[in-house]
Order: structure tokens, then sequence, then C-alpha cells
């Protein structure tokens, strides 16, 4: 059994625009939500508790791009089996049967919180595995799964830079509604992560934050959530590609403890599509294509 067969209507899906008409692509990570069979055989955990690492309904908060002229990329498969906003082999040693290959990186923070590409902990710091795994299935999860999807995100960052000179890639997530911030323990609405102006350039930062405030909701930037590995590693504003993390409070659209919508979400959801019109339309007043996209 491959991880492919896991997901026999596909691992994620790519909604197109009509037409692409700003250099804008959006992302949906963990949105996923189907468990495979096979793979609740594999874990200690009931069907509600495996959930808790989900970004619940994302894509259908961020759905309104498309109609915007943006496309949209989220996965089919949960945080829970495979998370695609790590390094490809960032594994946990004591997880697998046999020793690791060279390249896993075992030593990351990531790891060390049971967090890696193949978790070991859901959210909430709940072991996911009976016991240990073979690694063919850590490898079989990547290279059926992880590659293909990060194949085709930066195929559209690529073909968007290649259409505007320029690219912004919107990555979307959601936290607990406990986080909080700052000495006063406020909750945000939102967390804006850029890398600590590493994956984004200011200007672009700055325009989202305000556009949210200016709706009335409380931004944090970069704490504590900077942006994973998508926001870093796609983020090169000196070559023309930014990645902006977009971290959405779930208290404001869903209750936790049933995980379902809220009387908040279709609200939150028409602020949303909004609020990406907005941000859209002023890109070239935020973002100058690179010299050599413009020659």
């Amino acid at each position: 059994m491959t991880a492919t067969k896991d997901f026999p209507a596909g691992a994620f899906t790519l909604r197109q625009p009509a037409s692409h008409d700003a250099p804008f692509v959006f992302n949906s990570p963990h949105s996923g939500r189907f468990y495979p069979p096979r793979f609740m055989a594999m874990t200690r955990l009931d069907a509600s508790a495996i959930r808790r690492s989900e970004d619940f309904f994302v894509e259908e908060l961020f759905g309104g791009v498309v109609g915007l002229g943006a496309p949209l990329l989220h996965a089919h498969f949960p945080r829970a089996y495979l998370d695609v906003n790590r390094e490809p082999f960032e594994l946990d040693p004591k997880m697998f049967r046999e020793q690791l290959p060279p390249q896993a990186n075992v030593r990351s923070a990531r790891v060390a919180g049971g967090l890696g590409t193949v978790p070991k902990l859901v959210a909430e710091g709940q072991e996911i595995y009976a016991s240990r795994l073979p690694y063919a299935e850590a490898a079989g999860r990547i290279e059926d799964l992880y590659l293909p999807y990060h194949d085709q995100l930066a195929e559209l960052l690529a073909r968007t830079w290649a259409a505007f000179g320029t690219a912004v890639l919107v990555d979307c997530h959601s936290m607990p509604g406990s986080v909080r911030v700052g000495d006063h323990g406020a909750r945000p609405d939102f967390i804006v992560g850029d890398r600590f102006g590493a994956a984004a350039a200011s200007p672009l930062s700055e325009a989202v934050i305000g556009l949210l405030t200016g709706m009335g909701y409380t931004v944090a930037h970069n704490r504590p959530y900077a942006g994973g590995f998508i926001t870093e590693h796609y983020g090169r504003p000196a070559d023309g590609v930014h990645a902006i993390q977009i971290e959405v409070n779930r208290g404001l659209y869903m209750n936790e403890r049933t995980l379902q919508k809220t009387a908040g979400f279709d609200p939150l959801a028409d602020d949303l599509t909004r609020f990406c019109a907005t941000l859209m339309g002023l890109w070239t007043e935020l973002i100058w294509p690179t010299p050599l996209a413009a020659e």
C-alpha cells in the first residue's frame, strides 16, 4: 500500500481562476481532513483527537480568492499524516524501526517538539502512533505526496513570476483561540509572519497588517509565528518572490470543542475576501517587478 493509494480522490487540489489577474498565489497546507483508514489503524488517537493539528476550514475561509483572480492550492492529507510546512526529511529517529538516512534532519527544533515532516504529536502534545514505524512509511509519504505538493507550489510561483515579474505567496493557517501575545497576554485575531522581514518586502507586510487592522481586527507580527518552512523556503524578496504567512484565530469562526463552524464563519470569510481583493489591487504600489523580469 502506497501513500498515493491512501488518497484515492487526490492528495491536494489546485483551484485555478478563470484569469490570473495579480501575482498572488494562496496556499493552505494544513487544511486536509481526510484520514485514511490505514493511517487510523496506526494511531492511538480517536477520530476527534487526531484532528487537533488541522487548520480547520482555512481553504474555505480563503476560497474567495479564486473568484478574485488568484490560484488556491490546498492539501487533502492531514497535517497529522504529513506536514509539508517542514523540510522534506525532518524526522524523529525515535519514531522509526530503522536507522534514518544521512539526509534526515533529526536535530531541528521542530523535530524536538514532535512536529516533524511525519509528526510524532498532534497539537495538544498527544502521541499519534501506537508503535514505531518502518522508515519506508515516511519515505513513501515524502515521495508520493510531499514532493508533488512542493513541485506544484514551486511551479505556480515560477509561472506567476514569469507572467508578472514578481510573485506573492500567501500561506494560510489557523491558530488556537488560546494563543496570547505581548506583556498583557492579548489575544490576536491574526498573526502575520514574514520571517522578520527575510521572506517579504516590508511594504507588503505593513499593508497586510494595516488592512486587517483597519477592518477592526487585532494583528500581531511574527510572534509567536514568524512563518514555517514554506515561508522561509519560498520567500526571496531580492529575487521578486515574497512569502507571507497569515494565522487566523479559530475562536473567530469555530467551536474548538465540537470542531464545528459558528455564526462567525461567513462574516469572517466575507471579510477575508474583501481583504484579499484590496491587497491584490495594491500590488503595483507595494511590489515592483525585478529588474531582470522588466527588461
